[in-house]
């Protein structure tokens, strides 16, 4: 059974009698579900995961006055529930614990974005890192009578502000161009495969990204970016490319600069497609710069084309 519909059955029988019976006035105004770190909230863990951080359990997120005034009783009442569930053990480790019970909702999301809400200009939008925003809007929430959760997490969802997604975007169109068109054949003239290996890792992130940003989607963990991956629909033909080039040897392997073209083509045609760039090149960065040319805010549009 995947952590997700193990922890939200685990809520349904036992954690929803559990608060209604000893909070009753925290009933309707808490937040339960499942979401932050952890491959359960994102649908990708399986029997390897269970070694660590893996049982039922779920978020009781407050705000503020109420985890003030419930906290201490609500801990207590939380760890008492039943440690096995449906044959599976909760895990009590100090990280396992962290992530689920009661929390304040502005904690939850200061830790991962910075800010205990939605954040207050595009510029700080633009500085938090797309796995953050995959975690914190990962999983489900079962119920929030209040609002108070669910409104940031919709807000942020499903992806940055169209401008700072343009700022990133053109961000990931330069890095390519750099690390794939540029300094891996550079490196390789030189016959530094080790150099010409650190420049396909950093083309393949910047790939992988953009693949994430054109479909409107927070790219999640590193490792779990291939597995995501295969829930894109654009760009979703460069996707043999960018696992061709992560499985073969830089000794051996003559393929990388049909694959690197393969990969930049196609995002060279997913960003005319959103009608992202006006220029006629194959050359990425310059389209990376056809983007910054349809940012509006003048903050964003000033910074360097590789912010973002």
């Amino acid at each position: 059974m995947k952590g997700l519909e193990l922890s939200k059955r685990y809520y349904e029988e036992i954690g929803a009698k559990m608060i209604e019976d000893k909070f009753p006035d925290l009933a309707k105004r808490a937040a339960i579900g499942l979401s932050g770190q952890g491959s359960d909230c994102l649908g990708f863990d399986d029997e390897y995961s269970r070694d660590h951080d893996h049982g039922p359990g779920f978020c009781i997120w407050l705000t503020d006055a109420d985890y003030e005034k419930y906290a201490d009783d609500l801990h207590r009442a939380y760890d008492s529930m039943p440690s096995e569930f449906l044959g599976y053990t909760r895990s009590m480790t100090a990280q396992s614990r962290a992530r689920v019970g009661p929390m304040r909702t502005s904690d939850f999301y200061s830790y991962f974005i910075g800010s205990p809400g939605v954040p207050e200009s595009l510029m700080k939008w633009n500085r938090i890192q797309e796995h953050f925003m995959a975690t914190c809007t990962s999983g489900e929430v079962w119920r929030d009578d209040l609002g108070e959760f669910s409104a940031i997490r919709n807000a942020l969802l499903p992806c940055y502000p169209e401008d700072v997604r343009k700022k990133k975007l053109a961000a990931r169109a330069a890095s390519m161009a750099q690390s794939g068109q540029y300094n891996y054949f550079r490196m390789m003239r030189r016959g530094d495969i080790f150099g010409a290996r650190l420049a396909l890792s950093e083309f393949i992130t910047a790939a992988l990204s953009m693949m994430y940003l054109l479909d409107k989607k927070y790219e999640p963990f590193y490792k779990w970016q291939f597995e995501g991956a295969k829930q894109l629909v654009c760009m979703a033909d460069a996707l043999p490319y960018l696992r061709d080039i992560a499985a073969a040897s830089t000794r051996r392997d003559d393929s990388f600069p049909y694959n690197i073209e393969a990969v930049c083509a196609i995002a060279i045609r997913e960003l005319k497609k959103q009608g992202l760039t006006t220029h006629t090149g194959d050359y990425l960065e310059a389209h990376g710069y056809s983007i910054m040319e349809q940012i509006e805010d003048e903050g964003l549009k000033r910074l360097h084309i590789m912010e973002g």
